[in-house]
């Protein structure tokens, strides 16, 4: 259905996709996976002809991107896409006639998706009305009205409650057994886990793992182990016989060193913790990607969010003595100005002082700037 070979794209220095190959066949599931930032949007972008990658081939059915070929997808991205102040059944209909369907049956089926996620009572309600995840769900009907037969979704559960996820994985199955080619990119690594036929493991632009999820369990063998428990299990990442560890708060999964007896575990453990599970298991996704890449999905999110907020943290510049004295002299020249204008005005001066007042409280402004840029760099570096 879809073919994608060595896709690369670069905006200046960051390399976003780095030699990314991947091929999704009608009637599986395929989940391009990573952290936040790995690439999955911008592979997505470019399968889509949305934007071009510097290097690569794409082909649909062995076809070149083409308008025949755009109305055969379906595609709802991570970001909202909808008009807020129109009604939400009039916005189905809308994107359903931009792909060729009648405004009586873009209505009809319309109403159809709207019963199946409980939405019927808000047909009439304007978008913007809507919950983050009702906006979702509605945006999700635009996506798949026009029945294509190739279905890309970024973050598709972005917004939605544990029960319309659900309904969201079921719409999925179904598609599927309707021989559909089905895309979907998410950090969420134990929803793919359980939908994805096949995957694609994306880091720093980069693939790290792909093939089905039961070629990606085989390759890391099934030496984990399950615990459920009360207690601190804080302790459990330091035996000797544990090679990586995911502790939780009363949930861990340990990656062990060779063969080790149950017996063993047991005598090391149950001194410290009353156990409530305990499971020699296939690693989860989560496991294996902290072992391919050496940190969590969660540790990289986690990572990430720390560096968003230190980059859009407000510097206190009211408490800088550099800031204060910049902001006082673009004061003075503004107010320069103003007298200024007055002046030129009334006939009192040639525009001189004006010019003096827009210079001063110019300049002003792009040495506050340049400091506050320095301020938050140093601050992000601490």
């Amino acid at each position: 259905m879809l073919k994608a070979e060595h896709l690369r794209k670069q905006f200046s220095t960051v390399l976003a996709v780095d030699d990314v190959s991947l091929e999704v066949k009608h009637g599986s599931i395929f989940g391009l996976i990573g952290p936040n930032g790995a690439g999955k949007s911008t592979t997505i972008r470019m399968l889509l002809n949305i934007i071009k990658p510097d290097s690569g081939v794409i082909t649909y059915g062995g076809q070149q991107f083409s308008d025949a070929v755009r109305n055969t997808i379906g595609y709802l991205p991570e970001e909202r896409g909808l008009y807020r102040k129109n009604g939400l059944l009039d916005t189905i209909i809308y994107f359903a006639t931009l792909r060729g369907i009648s405004p009586n049956e873009a209505k009809k089926k319309g109403m159809e998706w709207l019963e199946r996620f409980n939405l019927q009572t808000y047909a009439k309600r304007k978008v913007e009305e809507l919950s983050k995840g009702n906006q979702q769900k509605a945006q999700f009907i635009t996506t798949i009205l026009h029945n294509p037969d190739l279905v890309i979704l970024d973050e598709p559960f972005s917004g939605l409650d544990p029960v319309n996820q659900i309904v969201m994985k079921d719409i999925f199955n179904e598609l599927k057994q309707q021989g559909k080619a089905i895309i979907f990119s998410t950090h969420q690594m134990e929803t793919a886990e359980k939908l994805c036929d096949e995957l694609c493991l994306i880091n720093r632009g980069k693939i790290v793992l792909e093939g089905t999820v039961k070629q990606a369990k085989q390759r890391f063998g099934t030496n984990a182990l399950h615990l459920e428990f009360d207690g601190n299990g804080k302790f459990l990442s330091t035996l000797p016989f544990v090679k990586k560890a995911i502790v939780y708060e009363n949930y861990a999964e340990l990656s062990l060193n060779g063969d080790v007896a149950a017996k063993e575990i047991l005598a090391a453990v149950l001194p410290k913790l009353e156990l409530r599970k305990f499971e020699f298991v296939e690693p989860s996704l989560n496991s294996i990607f902290l072992e391919v890449v050496g940190t969590s999905v969660e540790e990289v999110e986690k990572e990430k969010n720390e560096l968003t907020q230190k980059q859009n943290a407000p510097i206190p510049s009211i408490k800088n003595p550099e800031i204060k004295k910049q902001q006082i002299s673009m004061l003075i020249g503004l107010l320069v100005a103003i007298v200024g204008l007055i002046m030129f005005i009334s006939g009192k001066d040639s525009g001189m002082l004006f010019g003096i007042g827009v210079l001063g409280a110019g300049v002003s402004f792009f040495k506050l700037q340049k400091l506050k840029k320095q301020l938050r760099l140093e601050a992000v570096n601490e």
